[in-house]
């Protein structure tokens, strides 16, 4: 035999309180919510039907009354006394492609604030006013009442601790925000609150006009002054509405806040699946009417439509980016430098954003900063560096050999830059590896070598402990007494070998399979050409050898932004401990 689920009343409230509705002020939502409804209906079949809204407020009880259809008795039983039952409502003539409800549970709401909701109706198809009177233990009761026009009125009286959600401010307040831009004529306590259209409707306004109202609302609502406005419009889930460019850098963290109305109820002040994720320097405020809610109608539902919607939205926002490169670059160069981040990761999977790029974000190199455009016109190859500590280490001297590099080491640059084949197929990027540096720099003529071979063969002896090649060469500039190069096998190795002497015997075993003959070492690179190099080459007795080229070797490291290892910070004190031992004498000498 079939049996009938039993409801407890009280557990769905406390269900949808905690876990489906963010807060109690959604019953004012809820209650307008079947107010519009109700309104539709009516106009639906008559034209000229009255529309309207009022709430009052009195002695800690709250009246809702609307001019819509009305409920027979039949009716009532229907859809006030039973729970998520959504394919009645639509037979009954609220269709879900015209009205806002579709769930069935919206009264239940007004039980998060009270224990009683009493609802006096009177259908337009005639009949006598009914009168519903619900509790929140799951009992109700229907009688006759005295109404003589059709529409519905709906009481509920706080609960001891909800008195704050019936105060005249709070219940003005949300009502206003929940329906200003509703079509009917909202009231509470007799003033309007709704009424006010959409700002960024089509009408007889003045261009001007029109756009000091779209800034004026962001800045009376949002609380900024827009850097743009941009129209929306995506005919099919019925949305229009406006996209506010932020005038201030945002956070790609962040989810950003849109503000989304459904057939121009407000569903959502902080909707953050509108947008694609790059258009984080975008704010939006949109009416959709194609778009569905979640239960609780304080969220959009994911689905394709939603999807596409998102998709077209950030065509809108691309098109003005690229418009505003072809009809005002100085406004554009602005723009790049407030949401530059925003741009360059549209740029990463978008070949139009990536040619705006191109050719207005300028980008930090070793000849000053320039776009990438000019950047391939001056110099054609594109070398880059991956971090900004390579550049620090190489950009000087790279310039000084005749090398152009661009500083990848910002966000998306790397990767911005790694793309401009798609641009130009012929178009040659690379890395810069220190291997390139080597290439540029002079030897030494080779008698000059061979006397200095005794000194080499001891600054040698010094480095080894630090697995480092000490080279000997001539290059620009002059100044620069050593550099230190290390390619990225090399980097690898040693970071290998530094993690091995920190772990345990098991993990320190593992990592041996990765750890290769150092074919490639760093590079101390001294500088022939440099006059306290020349002096150091001098020296003859190994221990002083040691000592100077341990110093150069810190003051290479400290010069290029490498990491310090604690064999190296050892190296350091001990180099300078030893130059202030040779620099001041002992108490006993003269």
């Amino acid at each position: 035999m079939n049996r009938t689920f039993q409801v407890d009343l009280r557990g769905v409230v406390d269900l949808l309180s905690h876990h489906l509705y963010s807060s109690p002020r959604v019953y004012l939502r809820e209650l307008m919510q079947n107010a519009v409804d109700a309104v539709t209906a009516r106009r639906a079949g008559d034209g000229e039907a009255p529309e309207g809204i009022a709430v009052v407020v009195r002695d800690r009880t709250l009246t809702i009354t609307d001019t819509g259809v009305g409920l027979t008795e039949e009716q009532v039983h229907e859809l006030l006394a039973t729970i998520g039952r959504s394919s009645k409502r639509d037979e009954l003539g609220f269709a879900r492609h015209e009205f806002l409800g579709q769930f069935g549970i919206g009264l239940l709401s007004a039980f998060l604030v009270a224990d009683e909701v009493r609802v006096i109706t009177r259908s337009v198809e005639g009949g006598p006013a009914v009168e519903w009177i619900g509790r929140a233990d799951g009992t109700y009761r229907i009688g006759p009442a005295e109404r003589e026009a059709p529409g519905t009125t709906v009481e509920l009286t706080a609960r001891q601790g909800c008195e704050q959600w019936f105060a005249e401010d709070t219940v003005t307040e949300l009502c206003a925000l929940f329906g200003s831009m509703l079509p009917f004529t909202v009231t509470v306590q007799g003033k309007a609150v709704s009424g006010t259209g959409t700002p960024w409707r089509k009408d007889d306004r003045a261009p001007g006009q029109r756009t000091a109202d779209l800034v004026g609302y962001a800045q009376d609502v949002l609380g900024f002054t827009p850097f743009d406005v941009i129209d929306l419009n995506v005919p099919e889930a019925g949305l229009t509405g406006v996209a506010y460019v932020l005038p201030f850098p945002a956070n790609p963290a962040e989810h950003a806040g849109h503000r989304v109305y459904l057939k121009r109820m407000l569903l959502t002040e902080s909707s953050d699946s509108l947008l694609p994720g790059w258009a984080f320097f975008a704010r939006c405020v949109v009416d959709a009417g194609e778009l569905r809610p979640t239960a609780s109608r304080e969220a959009l539902y994911a689905d394709g439509l939603l999807d596409s919607t998102r998709e077209a939205l950030g065509e809108h926002l691309r098109g003005w980016l690229v418009g505003l490169a072809r009809t005002d670059p100085a406004r554009l160069g602005r723009f790049l430098e407030i949401h530059h981040l925003g741009v360059k990761a549209l740029a990463l999977h978008d070949d139009e954003m990536l040619r705006l790029v191109e050719q207005w974000m300028p980008m930090e190199t070793n000849v000053g900063r320039m776009t990438l455009a000019d950047f391939r016109a001056r110099h054609g190859d594109v070398r880059y560096t991956l971090t900004t500590d390579d550049f620090r280490q190489m950009a000087a001297v790279a310039a000084a050999q005749g090398l152009a590099v661009v500083n990848g080491g910002y966000t998306y640059d790397s990767e911005i830059i790694a793309r401009l084949p798609l641009l130009d197929p012929e178009q040659s990027v690379r890395r810069l590896e220190p291997t390139d540096l080597m290439t540029r720099f002079d030897s030494v003529p080779p008698a000059t070598e061979l006397e200095l071979r005794p000194f080499l063969t001891a600054a040698q002896r010094a480095m080894d402990q630090l697995g480092c090649e000490v080279v000997l060469r001539s290059f620009e500039p002059a100044s620069l007494p050593v550099l230190y190069l290390v390619d990225r096998a090399a980097a690898f190795q040693a970071e290998l070998r530094s993690t091995k002497d920190r772990v345990d015997e098991l993990w320190a075993g593992v990592l041996s399979a990765f750890d290769k003959p150092a074919d490639d070492r760093p590079q101390l690179v001294l500088n022939h050409r440099n006059a306290l190099v020349r002096r150091v080459c001098a020296l003859r007795e190994p221990e002083r050898v040691a000592l100077a080229v341990e110093s150069l070797y810190g003051q290479a490291l400290l010069l290029g932004y490498h990491p310090i290892r604690p064999a190296d910070a050892a190296l350091l004190n001990r180099s300078f401990l030893g130059l202030l031992d040779q620099a001041v004498p002992l108490e006993d000498q003269p």
